[in-house]
């Protein structure tokens, strides 16, 4: 069996500071025989180096290429905390990191190109894999049917249709670099389209990954 792992920057580095607590507990939650591959945004150190890019040019070509290379530090990070079980090497393409995966248990990517975020790779790397399904870590529980950070009445989904999720990230990706989203409208088709199952747990429900990496019942979002 293989399965995906979306790790949130924001897990890795929210604060400006690689969360080193997170990435040994996260860690101890993936032993096991399962094939594993982990994309990894960006976090902070991208939504800082956007910014940044910003003031210099509008196009959002260069503030999208900033946000790949600051997936690729984090994921160079969470290579290093699996040095033994993981390719030493962060993949930028699919095939390869596929290809690494049958000799390795662990393969590690950031971002591929500017303007595909790493959902988007995530679902791309699962299907490469033929993984059973993707699971996004963020530091949101699960898929709301609005921002639970600026509604406290938000209602979370224990369970949605495909056609649910791409309805709410047709309303809320906006397609712009360093910006968050549900999970965006591209990553929603592909997933679609194979019927790939996605799993949203929250970082602060971290204990539950055994389960959805087992396709159990946890505390998030399951869409099948």
């Amino acid at each position: 069996m293989a399965v995906v792992i979306s790790l949130g920057g924001s897990m890795v580095n929210g604060t400006g500071d690689p969360d080193i607590n997170f990435l040994k507990k996260f860690k101890s939650l993936l032993k096991g025989k399962e094939k594993i591959g982990i994309v990894v945004g960006g976090g902070k150190i991208a939504r800082d180096y956007v910014k940044a890019a910003s003031n210099f040019s509008k196009n959002q070509f260069w503030g999208d290429t900033l946000a790949v290379y600051a997936t690729r530090l984090n994921s160079a990070l969470v290579t290093r905390a699996f040095a033994k079980e993981a390719c030493p090497v962060v993949f930028q393409d699919f095939e390869s990191a596929a290809i690494a995966s049958e000799e390795y248990r662990i393969v590690v990517m950031g971002g591929t190109i500017p303007g595909i975020t790493t959902d988007t790779d995530s679902v791309l790397l699962a299907e490469a894999m033929n993984a059973n399904r993707v699971i996004n870590i963020s530091n949101v529980d699960g898929i709301y049917d609005s921002d639970p950070r600026k509604n406290k009445n938000a209602k979370m989904f224990r369970k949605m249709s495909f056609k649910q999720l791409l309805d709410l990230a047709n309303a809320s990706d906006k397609r712009a670099p360093g910006t968050n989203f549900v999970f965006d409208v591209i990553a929603c088709k592909l997933a679609a389209r194979t019927k790939m199952e996605l799993h949203f747990v929250g970082g602060k429900n971290i204990q539950d990954l055994p389960k959805a990496m087992k396709g159990k019942t946890h505390r998030g979002t399951i869409i099948k």
